[in-house]
């Protein structure tokens, strides 16, 4: 990517305007006609990001823009792919004048694209693309808020829907997510007048709960509380409501609603006809199909390509296609929370039911040599202790080449890779290669990914291997490489939140949930507590003098 420059302008001098064919590839200088903004300097490297953007469908997806190593920097969604991504390699001089936009296409390095089917598509999966990579440029998104989803819980009595943000195992029935909230709640509401389905929150309604509810006497609900209906009947009405929005006579119920308008329109009841139009449409935009995407599931149609990515990365590397890959990264926060993530790549993709993570214990500070000495060596002597068929190893065979065949047979209860890459240059990958020999497994490949120029280094290579920035193979250890960066830095951020709910008065000796609990309801703060006297600590119900008289002292020395 060209320079990236902010000069000092004089208003005074000539406003003379010079666009390169697509503001930031292409030969020369773009210079920007308005004070204070930038100017690019563009180079012919750039052109390949105009021709693969000129090779972008119209139609709807989203993309991602890569930074320098590969790094996913922004996340967006598009109507029109094609039409969106012209704002970034076509800009328009109104674009340019916003200076994050520009900071933005400044350390554009490449994109990828995904193709969706419709608007509610794009929305799920930007939202969950940016979740996984919290790209520097997002802002949205980024939190732990989620788009909506209706629970069904079919094992009830009277059973009602409801409307959860988080998916949980109790055997509930959940639809979703949908992304527009409003449209859900007007049609949930829909559905329940249509169904004649009960809104109130009693988990069991009866009698009493009956007084203090209208919604029988307006004719919105059947009443299974008071045994106007049987609770059989109410169930199969809910099922009826379950299906539709599950999809199966959706049609037929847009066509009542839509009968339903004109007739009121025809008798000049506008203010009706206008209720029945909105219904229509809030039941067509939420039942508008859309597949829920897993991580493992991500790759639609688009610039991923897994297969052709092995291919590439196989032929880069002289070896037969790595169809499973493991990849090692460490994250350190603090001496206190070093940990380690191992991911898992089948086929080119996510297998996300494989995915370890590890805290380390033999090393107290910041050391990512010998943190990944420990956690290749768990890995894979756990691999080797589960595996008893070992035993029966013919004499002069590997132990590693005997894994792989135990895999093609079915018989090893923990398949081990053909291919190890380490988030690290020459010392890592020393590390792993010194790990796998002491535990016997010295044939298994591995290489290391340095993330600052995205060299890949060999075993018994001096030069590091440079892969073309646009190849498959580096952007499928890419992928591999920041799944497990990302899986580690998540298991290090709960961590962290984790300590910081816990309190120092759990390092007291004797210190129990419930005196905790009561020193700080009483004192609120170690400030506080610091004053007291152990007579006054043991006031305390369920505190005796003795313990009091050990925590003040305790308070006194630490």
């Amino acid at each position: 990517m060209g320079a990236f420059r902010v000069p000092r302008w004089d208003v005074g001098k000539s406003r003379g305007v010079r666009l390169c064919g697509v503001g930031l590839t292409g030969c020369g200088e773009c210079l920007i006609p308005q004070p204070g903004l930038a100017y690019f300097q563009c180079d012919m490297a750039n052109s390949k990001l105009k021709e693969k953007w000129r090779a972008t469908p119209h139609c709807p997806g989203v993309y991602l823009m890569r930074g320098v190593g590969g790094r996913v920097i922004y996340v967006g969604k598009a109507k029109d792919l094609h039409k969106r991504l012209s704002n970034y390699f076509s800009p328009s001089r109104a674009t340019l004048e916003n200076g994050k936009t520009r900071a933005l296409i400044a350390a554009i390095e490449d994109f990828d694209y995904y193709e969706v089917r419709n608007e509610q598509e794009s929305l799920l999966l930007e939202q969950k693309l940016i979740k996984e990579y919290r790209p520097h440029y997002n802002v949205q998104l980024r939190d732990d808020k989620r788009y909506l989803l209706l629970r069904a819980d079919r094992e009830a009595e009277l059973p009602r829907f409801s409307l959860v943000r988080l998916r949980k195992d109790d055997g509930a029935r959940y639809i979703g997510p949908f992304v527009h909230s409003g449209a859900l709640k007007e049609t949930v509401e829909w559905l329940n007048h249509h169904f004649r389905l009960r809104s109130c929150n009693a988990k069991c309604p009866g009698p009493e709960d009956y007084r203090h509810c209208h919604d029988d006497v307006i004719r919105h609900c059947s009443a299974p509380c008071i045994g106007r209906i049987s609770a059989p009947e109410y169930r199969a009405q809910f099922a009826a409501a379950l299906d539709l929005l599950e999809g199966h006579g959706v049609r037929e119920h847009l066509e009542e609603l839509t009968r339903g308008m004109q007739q009121a329109a025809d008798q000049l009841d506008f203010e009706r006809a206008a209720k029945l139009r909105d219904i229509r449409e809030n039941v067509e935009k939420t039942l508008e199909p859309a597949r829920r995407f897993a991580r493992s599931d991500t790759y639609l149609p688009g610039t991923v390509n897994p297969e052709g990515d092995l291919a590439q990365l196989a032929e880069a590397l002289h070896m037969p296609t790595p169809q499973i890959m493991e990849c090692f990264d460490i994250s350190n926060l603090s001496d206190n929370h070093i940990v380690a993530s191992m991911v898992r790549f089948s086929h080119g993709k996510p297998d996300t039911s494989a995915y370890r993570r590890y805290r380390i214990r033999s090393v107290d500070t910041q050391n990512d040599f010998a943190s990944m000495l420990e956690v290749v060596k768990r890995r894979y002597s756990r691999i080797l202790g589960e595996s008893s068929a070992l035993f029966d190893k013919p004499d002069g065979v590997d132990a590693y080449d005997w894994l792989r065949e135990l895999r093609a047979q079915g018989k090893a209860p923990i398949t081990v890779p053909d291919l190890v890459v380490v988030d690290g240059g020459k010392g890592q990958l020393a590390m792993a290669q010194r790990v796998l020999a002491e535990i016997g497994l010295q044939n298994m490949p591995v290489v290391g990914l340095a993330k600052r120029d995205e060299e890949l280094y060999l075993p018994n290579h001096d030069e590091p291997l440079l892969l073309a920035r646009d190849s498959g193979a580096l952007r499928l250890l890419q992928r591999l490489r920041d799944e497990a960066h990302r899986f580690a830095h998540n298991y290090n951020e709960l961590l962290m939140r984790k300590r910081v709910r816990e309190s120092r008065l759990d390092a007291c000796p004797g210190m129990t949930p419930r005196r905790k609990q009561l020193l700080l309801a009483r004192f609120h703060s170690l400030e506080c507590l610091r004053k007291l006297s152990p007579s006054q600590v043991a006031d305390l119900p369920g505190i005796s003098l003795s313990w009091a008289e050990q925590f003040c002292a305790w308070l006194a020395e630490h």
